[in-house]
């Protein structure tokens, strides 16, 4: 199974998880925890590591850092030996605290990581170890909460950011969370996106394609992984141009034939659509559905659509899960 692709690059900000060996437990105490949350300080006064979010579980732990000298690698390889020796020091034992390397899901900002603030804070509610997440003295919840001030090492700027900086509608979006379906959904999102190491949209992932992950993709880096099978989307100027060559200027089609391809191959959604055309989603709605029936009639339309699909050298995204690459509770 190949590995999971490390992107790195300054300001990027990832979900950093791990778990103890064969699932045992990694914190025995407070006094354990304590150590932790010192490691991570002078991880941050050495590497510049950027603490936005964490949770200690009694077996596993959930980080959201940012690295604004790109080295994820070095942060986290510090974190956990140290860590490490420190266990086994304190136990007179050895072997192997954690389970294989730590996992990073590089996360996008915003609605993302809106989302997995609640998700991480929600973690011990979800094993029932307290009934509501301020309650967990061990997470960054009580700190944005209002019920703590925060260590030196742990910036807010960013997650507050996400939330508009109203603390109110942080707090009630996490009662929201933990009463709705939305919970179990990004669960299922989050599984998913630790097989290509990746949470973000659509643009998010084309533009790591065509920045970071150009040379590596380039040079058939065995470590991507399901990162291939990931859709990189032309963009919506490329499809019409493409169309336009394909059928003719003059074909009064092509426009139709754009907006049903932008959106049923590239996956392009209704107002994405519509602002390049500068018409509104209910007439993209209408322009898709005009189409449809004769596209899927026409074996001329059908066939210049697999040309320029090729011309786009286009990747078929294929939805992966492995079971061993899910995060934690």
């Amino acid at each position: 199974m190949s590995r999971q692709p490390r992107i790195a690059y300054p300001g990027a900000f990832y979900h950093v998880y791990s778990r103890g060996n064969q699932k045992q437990r990694i914190f025995f105490s407070d006094e354990d925890r304590g150590f932790f949350l010192k490691i991570l300080r002078d991880a941050h006064e050495r590497f510049s590591a950027m603490w936005h979010l964490l949770c200690l579980m009694e077996n596993h732990y959930h980080l959201g850092l940012e690295t604004p000298k790109a080295n994820l690698s070095q942060i986290m390889h510090f974190v956990n030996s140290a860590y490490s020796i420190y266990l086994n020091t304190k136990h007179e034992r050895c072997g192997h605290i954690f389970q294989g390397r730590f996992k990073a899901i590089l996360v996008q900002t915003g609605l993302y990581a809106r989302t997995l603030t609640k998700y991480i804070h929600a973690n011990p509610v979800r094993k029932g170890i307290v009934a509501k997440p301020e309650d967990f003295e061990w997470s960054s919840c009580r700190v944005y909460f209002g019920l703590r001030q925060a260590p030196a090492w742990l910036s807010t700027k960013t997650i507050m950011a996400c939330f508009e900086g109203n603390a109110s509608a942080l707090r009630k979006e996490h009662e929201d969370y933990l009463a709705s379906p939305e919970d179990l959904s990004f669960r299922e999102q989050l599984r998913s996106a630790a097989s290509v190491g990746i949470l973000g949209d659509d643009d998010f992932v084309d533009k790591l394609r065509r920045s970071f992950l150009k040379e590596a993709l380039e040079a058939n880096d065995d470590e991507l992984g399901g990162l291939r099978r990931l859709r990189i989307r032309p963009e919506l100027g490329r499809i019409a141009d493409e169309i336009h060559r394909e059928l003719g200027d003059k074909n009064k089609l092509a426009r139709k034939c754009a907006i049903y391809f932008a959106r049923h191959y590239a996956g392009y959604k209704l107002k994405e659509i519509g602002e390049f055309y500068g018409i509104g989603p209910a007439a993209v709605s209408i322009a898709f559905h005009a189409i449809e029936s004769t596209v899927a009639a026409n074996e001329v339309l059908k066939g210049a659509f697999e040309r320029i699909k090729e011309r786009l050298t286009w990747i078929i995204h294929e939805s992966t899960r492995l079971p061993d690459a899910r995060p934690e509770g």
